[in-house]
């Protein structure tokens, strides 16, 4: 009887009193990670060795300049700028990182979109690669933004068997702002955007989002001198017109918005500079009815880029 006792005992399963041990055991940590993020795998090495080099190789410079590289920390603003397609070169994720539900979606956002390095990084790297901020175990980086140059706006347009319809902002240093007027460039058939290199908004990772995805098929051009910039667009025979509250012409009376125009947008408290506004051949003012002082950027824009669509078609 001994025996028996002794072979029963010796049967495989879970025993009595094990309080489902065994069970939680075989419960599992969620899906699987990407082969990128698996310490020791091929492609992980391969990925990492490139996130590296693109790290410390500088950015070349083209025809209209390139931005600096920049990061997106913490874990919702990562998992908001991968939803909405904002360019991303590598997404760095924390080393024993607690794998919430914000963490799963950028790994699966970046993984479904292709192209991003996945690099895994203790804690220490992500906060000098941050100066310390709060990343949260997630750091997006965005690589430099390739301006167009000036000239290139008009050429394009001309190309297309088009009449250049382009805007210049003076001043504007909300990257939201650059963002509605890229999305109104595009929503209206406009050409481009043309950006001052100081003292100016550029295309940063909020410009990307503001744009709604416009961005990827709207060029923003960078002048190294708006004015110089303005002074060549007149040249060419573009007309120049700049938005001012105190305007000599009324919107409505602007005949230039039928042919090739530029439209020069300055910030919503200090308006166009001095030299801006003398090199345009039109002041241009929105009648407002209601009484309101000014209008943002992306607002002022829009108004200007319908009525010129609208008188086009």
């Amino acid at each position: 009887m001994a025996a028996n006792n002794r072979r029963m005992s010796g049967k495989k399963g879970a025993q009595v009193g094990s309080g489902g041990q065994r069970r939680k055991g075989l419960e599992g940590r969620g899906p699987t990670p990407p082969a990128e993020m698996r310490k020791g795998h091929k492609k992980n090495r391969i990925a990492n060795a490139k996130a590296k080099q693109a790290v410390r190789r500088p950015a070349p410079r083209g025809r209209g300049g390139k931005s600096p590289s920049e990061l997106v920390v913490g874990r919702n603003p990562v998992v908001e700028a991968l939803r909405e397609g904002v360019p991303a070169s590598t997404l760095y994720v924390q080393q024993f990182i607690d794998n919430d539900e914000r963490v799963r979606e950028a790994l699966q956002l970046a993984a479904e979109r292709g192209g991003i390095n996945l690099m895994e990084a203790p804690r220490p790297e992500l906060d000098r690669m941050t100066n310390g901020l709060n990343h949260q175990g997630l750091v997006l980086q965005v690589p430099p933004y390739e301006y167009a140059h000036p000239e290139d706006l008009a050429a394009a347009a001309y190309d297309e068997g088009e009449d250049p319809l382009i805007v210049a902002l003076d001043g504007v240093t909300d990257p939201r702002n650059l963002g509605a007027v890229v999305r109104s460039v595009s929503a209206f058939g406009g050409h481009g955007v043309v950006v001052p290199e100081r003292r100016s908004a550029g295309m940063t990772a909020g410009a990307w989002k503001t744009s709604a995805g416009t961005a990827a098929r709207t060029p923003v051009a960078r002048a190294t001198n708006l004015t110089r910039a303005l002074e060549a667009y007149k040249k060419a025979g573009i007309t120049v017109v700049g938005l001012a509250a105190d305007g000599e012409v009324e919107l409505g009376a602007l005949e230039a918005l039928q042919g090739p125009v530029v439209i020069v947008v300055g910030s919503e408290g200090k308006g166009l500079s001095r030299l801006v506004g003398e090199t345009c051949d039109f002041r241009v003012r929105i009648p407002m009815p209601g009484g309101a002082e000014s209008l943002n950027a992306g607002v002022a824009a829009g108004i200007v880029l319908y009525e010129a669509a609208r008188r086009r078609a």
